[in-house]
């Protein structure tokens, strides 16, 4: 299979862990006799510097004729601490999403036996934790009118919904839950704000298509409460772009690290990859972030592209190393491994280049090398 892939790093840690999710890419393609064709492009802050725009007109363009785009991460602080500035990296992003018509960002929760220690909820709320969240993108609060007074002392968001755009992801995610438990949760404010209204009216009337699925319905308050809780009530979870965007994160906290998680946005066309963290500008040109969440992305591009083997043999690469203890700085501060070594661990895993039985002690502490 020949595939065109664009590759945006991106800032802070996104051009690190990219580069380790490429890495596995490699040995994906080698593996299995693939070719993966990438282009690289420039957004964010990164762009900025480069070029004065968030994103090029050149990285809409191949993005429109990619198959798939493979991202880092968006952010710098000196945008982030400059509440004025009006050229900002997130524009970037917001207006990649809008331009490709990204409406659905998917993003799976699970937690690894081997790091329920890692996460503040006790263990045995969140063994056996596996849902999905589908997450609104390119409607509501963030893309509505934004105003500020005058006098600087009143602002204003408007928050839009229509039909159309709650109708394509509801459907996705009800399809995506056929395929799983057959339970959706609509997570809301129904109570409160009229586009919930219109969101659980519309879901539920799509909900008589797909008499199989169990729907079921949680202000965003309750919800954020439930996912700590009770994680393993939830299947599959659709919402609105701002209540995704926060319990998506809260979630994160079941798997023990934000560096762990991926996601994937799709639309009608092409569809973008990229882990959930952001720029992490501290540990940036350190080699210490967390490879994972970008690696396990990557294996979301392949399930896009039909290569399911190909993703499940990365799957459990990354399972291979967390079970053994070959983790970064965020999972353990003292007895931790580079980013570059996990990706290049993980690529062996898929390369079938590390013997089954593994004694850590043959390798060396930082170091990808078997002794």
């Amino acid at each position: 299979m020949n595939k065109n892939i664009v590759v945006i790093e991106g800032d802070g840690i996104g051009p690190e862990v990219t580069r380790q999710s490429i890495k596995v890419l490699n040995a994906i393609a080698e593996q299995f006799g693939h070719e993966f064709d990438y282009r690289y492009c420039l957004m964010g802050a990164d762009a900025i510097d480069k070029t004065g725009n968030p994103l090029p007109d050149e990285t809409i363009e191949a993005a429109l004729n990619s198959d798939a785009i493979l991202f880092g991460a968006i952010g710098h602080p000196k945008y982030d601490n400059d509440p004025t500035a009006k050229v900002r990296p997130e524009q970037g992003l917001l207006k990649l999403r809008k331009s490709l018509q990204l409406f659905a960002n998917i993003r799976p929760i699970n937690s690894y036996p081997s790091l329920h220690h890692l996460s503040p909820l006790k263990t045995k709320n969140i063994e056996d934790v596996d849902f999905i969240i589908y997450r609104e993108l390119t409607g509501g609060i963030y893309f509505g009118k934004k105003e500020t007074n005058a006098e600087g002392t009143i602002a204003f968001d408007d928050c839009i919904y229509s039909k159309e755009e709650i109708e394509r992801i509801a459907h996705l995610a009800f399809k995506q839950a056929q395929q799983r438990r057959k339970k959706l949760t609509l997570v809301d404010k129904a109570n409160v704000l009229e586009t919930s209204r219109l969101w659980r009216k519309i879901v539920k009337e799509i909900a008589t298509q797909y008499a199989d699925v169990t729907l079921d319905f949680l202000f965003v308050d309750n919800a954020a409460m439930q996912i700590i809780l009770n994680p393993k009530q939830f299947d599959v979870v659709l919402t609105e772009n701002m209540f995704g965007d926060i319990i998506s994160d809260e979630a994160s906290v079941i798997s023990g690290s934000l560096g762990l998680l991926p996601s994937a946005s799709i639309g009608s066309g092409s569809a973008l990859f990229e882990p959930i963290h952001g720029s992490y500008p501290q540990a940036a040109g350190k080699d210490i972030a967390n490879p994972i969440g970008s690696i396990l992305s990557a294996a979301m591009l392949l399930d896009h592209f039909g290569l399911h083997k190909e993703a499940q043999l990365i799957r459990t690469a990354v399972m291979w190393t967390l079970d053994n203890g070959f983790v970064t700085k965020d999972i353990d501060p003292v007895n931790f491994y580079f980013t570059s070594t996990i990706g290049e661990l993980i690529s062996d895993f898929v390369s079938n280049k590390i013997p089954v039985d593994v004694n850590k002690e043959n390798i060396e502490l930082r170091k990808s090398t078997i002794i």
